[in-house]
């Protein structure tokens, strides 16, 4: 699988959670200020759309979602 794959990947995977919970990114930035985590909404858009964002980010909007479990489909 190349590189771009596995960031459309991750960018499919966050922006469907972020769906799931019915939250957009200005909720998104409240959320993760919540748990220490200051972004901008530029900044979470342009980690978001480009798919690019570190594991340590993905794990952040998934606190931000109360989320505890996510499921990897194979």
């Amino acid at each position: 699988m190349q590189n771009n794959d596995w960031n459309s990947r991750a960018t499919n995977l966050l922006k469907s959670e972020l769906k799931l919970a019915g939250i957009g990114y200005e909720e998104l930035i409240k959320r993760l200020a919540e748990i220490g985590v200051e972004e901008s909404y530029k900044g979470i858009a342009n980690k978001i759309n480009r798919g690019a964002f570190t594991f340590a980010f993905f794990m952040q909007c998934m606190k931000a979602l109360g989320k505890d479990t996510i499921r990897f489909d194979h």
